[in-house]
């Protein structure tokens, strides 16, 4: 006897209604999942995700690497996020962790469970930088990948999901598998805590569940992103790397790492172990020395990656836009390399291979990594219109995503956007390719479209959507973008500053309930950036504030489409909006504005830059898939 949960889902209004029932049957000890009764349809542009019911649906729970029944509760994922949000410090965002003794401490957890010794038999390669360490981790996995190796890759941090953080062979993982390797780690872990050792901290207990994961899911290769620095970072607890790399180096977290590239680049180059290969990329000269400084006092064979030459992709191209991709492709393949070389597998695949192989050029043209440089083509004003892009039917809202919230991140984001719109600008030939088409198909495919003379008719307006955690400097990030984008002959029509939805108090998923609730909400950040931003276009102060006339409860607290389509010089003063910006007080009402306004002006295309923070990227990509 065992249960059966009987899930019959229906539409109502727009709104999926779910009813379930607990049937008593008797079978035999496989496990069989009847998922198929339902169809889905993928909207490609912005990922809406539609379900049409046409019978019950029955749903059985999977079984575990035993072959025994899981026994999580069926709001296992939540009680889950709300585990890990208890475990957030709550130090203010910026400030140096209370935990003095961080990697004595991940050695106590992993002993816990039984995981220390095994950490050493993962072929890892261990990845820090300022930039792009992420897009470098991405790079390697889909390498290793189509050579036939089985990955898995921990990176920061999520945008949507949790789950983002765990890949194997380039997939999130599973909520199934999430919920069978959390629990095992949160349960035993809290059996075991003390007055001297409490639960760990986030970001801590997310690293215990990577290698927790990889080690139980048996990856050929663990690509091991580093969270902060380097040196002191929790994932430094790795004795036994295969390789190590180093991205680009900046200024960022000066609070915690120091305010010079020299402080820095000691806290990256921490990662280093005696005598293991490394690889990095060009560097500020105070930046190298010391890199160059700590490999020698560790005898590390250290190599300099040159930019990656694009002849010897073979006529394809890096799945990963933007030119600052180059630098982190480059060093993707070093790493791989080596890895390939150090676990023996370079001479059983490529020992007569002088030039690029074929499996690195393949992985090097799918790699995917949400939110970074990424296109979104949203038609949700139009949701029942069949076409790839909405030009026949309805007003044109393309989403420019990147995360950038470093000066140098935010210059390599201007550079790219400035490149990514000026392709609508003057064709070339008669297609276009479509960038970062993971939004348009599942299997990486590259989809194409006839261009028309119609869609360059099309009037255009650039959009500034931003926000910046108040760690970072707008003084600097704000104008270092409009200046990048100006040399390009790019220029911003209006700016709208909104808070994110995300809080850095608490864990959600993708299905967590977004509130539309934004009464009492603190919008004095906002009204900074609109300020600043207000400065930099017409080069002095404001005189007239907002701010202290901004009413929510106002029927003005959105301006009127005409905002966006006026001529600044044109454009009237509200109570709630200027010329040239607005804050808006919630992300889900600027979204729907944003497609509101498209849908009024189907002659105008829309192109907005949402950049500033990751966390208001995953929110933004939150609310298009929904």
């Amino acid at each position: 006897m065992r249960s059966r949960f009987v899930l019959a889902i229906f539409s109502c209004g727009g709104f999926f209604l779910c009813r379930v029932s607990i049937q008593m049957i008797t079978t035999t000890s496989k496990v069989y999942s009847c998922l198929p009764a339902f169809t889905s349809m993928h909207n490609f542009m912005g990922q809406r995700f539609m379900y049409k019911a046409s019978s019950d649906v029955l749903f059985e729970r999977e079984s575990n690497t035993d072959g025994q029944l899981q026994n999580f509760p069926l709001s296992s994922y939540e009680t889950a996020m709300e585990k890990i949000s208890s475990l957030i410090t709550r130090q203010r965002r910026g400030e140096k962790p209370p935990i003095a003794n961080k990697l004595e401490m991940m050695s106590l957890y992993l002993k816990i469970l039984g995981l220390e010794e095994d950490i050493n038999k993962l072929n890892i390669i261990h990845v820090a930088g300022t930039k792009g360490k992420g897009s470098t981790c991405i790079f390697c996995e889909a390498i290793l990948k189509e050579c036939g190796f089985r990955t898995g890759v921990f990176t920061s941090p999520h945008l949507i999901d949790v789950r983002e953080r765990f890949r194997i062979d380039g997939i999130d993982i599973s909520e199934d598998k999430f919920l069978q390797y959390f629990w095992d780690c949160w349960n035993r872990l809290e059996e075991n805590t003390t007055e001297q050792l409490s639960m760990p901290p986030l970001f801590l207990f997310l690293t215990i569940l990577a290698f927790k994961i990889f080690i139980s899911e048996q990856v050929d290769a663990a690509i091991i992103e580093v969270g902060l620095g380097g040196k002191e970072d929790s994932t430094n607890v790795i004795k036994q790397p295969t390789v190590c790399g180093i991205t680009s180096l900046g200024m960022d977290h000066t609070e915690i790492l120091g305010d010079t590239l020299e402080q820095i680049a000691s806290h990256k180059a921490g990662i280093f172990k005696p005598k293991v290969p490394a690889f990095t990329v060009p560097q500020p000269p105070e930046a190298m020395d010391v890199i160059l400084e700590r490999a020698k006092e560790l005898m590390v064979p250290l190599e300099v990656t040159e930019p990656f030459d694009c002849k010897q992709m073979k006529g394809l191209k890096l799945r990963l836009s933007g030119d600052h991709q180059f630098y982190n492709a480059a060093l993707a393949v070093s790493l791989s390399r080596c890895w390939l070389q150090r676990t023996g597998n370079w001479e059983k695949k490529f020992q007569n291979v002088s030039n690029l192989p074929d499996e690195f050029i393949r992985g090097l043209s799918t790699a995917h990594f949400s939110g970074r440089a990424q296109i979104v083509y949203d038609n949700y004003p139009n949701s029942d219109c069949s076409e790839i892009l909405s030009k026949n039917c309805g007003g044109e809202l393309i989403f420019y995503l990147d995360g950038a919230h470093s000066p140098e991140s935010m210059e390599a984001c201007a550079k790219w956007f400035s490149n990514a719109v000026r392709e609508y600008e003057i064709p070339s030939d008669l297609s276009f390719e479509l960038k970062n088409a993971e939004e348009f198909s599942e299997n990486g495919h590259i989809l194409h479209e006839r261009k028309t003379l119609e869609q360059f008719e099309k009037s255009f307006r650039r959009i500034l959507l931003f926000n910046c955690l108040d760690v970072r400097n707008p003084h600097i990030l704000l104008p270092r973008l409009v200046s990048t984008c100006a040399s390009s002959g790019i220029h911003f029509s209006r700016a709208l500053f909104v808070p994110n939805m995300s809080k850095y108090s608490k864990v959600t998923s993708g299905a967590s309930v977004i509130s539309s609730d934004f009464h009492g909400i603190d919008l004095s950040w906002q009204f900074n950036l609109q300020r600043i931003w207000e400065k930099i276009m017409h080069g002095k102060e404001m005189t007239t504030s907002v701010e202290k006339d901004f009413k929510i409860d106002s029927k003005e607290i959105l301006p009127p489409p005409e905002f966006l389509y006026d001529n600044a010089s044109s454009s009237g003063f509200s109570r709630n909006y200027l010329p040239r910006s607005t804050v808006i007080p919630s992300l889900p009402l600027a979204i729907k504005w944003l497609r509101d306004c498209a849908k009024e002006h189907p002659s105008t295309r829309l192109q907005v830059l949402v950049t500033g923070s990751l966390h208001l990227v995953g929110d933004v990509l939150k609310l298009l898939k929904r």
